[in-house]
């Protein structure tokens, strides 16, 4: 028999049946049909997993257990855009930069670059560095990436994200 959890995602409040040991990736994934995180490693070493939770980048395949999932606010790739279908200018800047490759991590390193640019709006680029070093690409050498964050940072502040507010 399967527990419950609620948690909100992209600004909507969700209850969904827990499995034990399920991860808040499988959950997205299987549970609400949210497939922008991918499971690159299922560990917590690729990043490309990467969310934003309660206001931090997190490795989604790494977050276990009722306890930890239960009330949790997700942003995910999918909720960056926002009511218009209009992309966030950190996805407008890896489009720009032709940062996207394959496409698989992309969505990874948005969402990090999302959660460092909301809490330290003057990021430098040491720390849009550090930022990056979370996440993996096998498809490339960075350089896009790095050239698709700075343009990012010169965007700031971003607007809200409209789907970030919870809805009953």
């Amino acid at each position: 028999m399967s527990e419950w959890i609620t948690l909100t995602v992209n600004g909507v409040r969700r209850t969904v049946p827990y499995a034990a040991k399920e991860s808040l990736l499988e959950i997205l994934r299987e549970a609400l049909d949210l497939t922008g995180a991918k499971e690159g490693c299922g560990y917590g070493a690729c990043g490309s997993c990467t969310v934003v939770v309660n206001g931090e980048a997190v490795k989604a395949c790494t977050l276990r257990g009722k306890e930890k999932l239960d009330g949790l606010e997700v942003l995910t790739i999918e909720g960056l855009a926002d009511q218009e279908g209009n992309l966030h200018p950190i996805q407008e800047a890896f489009l720009r930069a032709g940062a996207v490759q394959c496409g698989f991590c992309t969505p990874g390193f948005i969402m990090r670059l999302y959660a460092l640019f909301k809490n330290k709006p003057g990021a430098t680029e040491e720390e849009i560095e550090v930022a990056l070093s979370e996440n993996l690409c096998r498809c490339t050498g960075y350089e896009a990436i790095w050239e698709a964050a700075l343009l990012a940072s010169k965007h700031r502040p971003f607007p809200s994200c409209s789907r970030c507010q919870v809805k009953r």
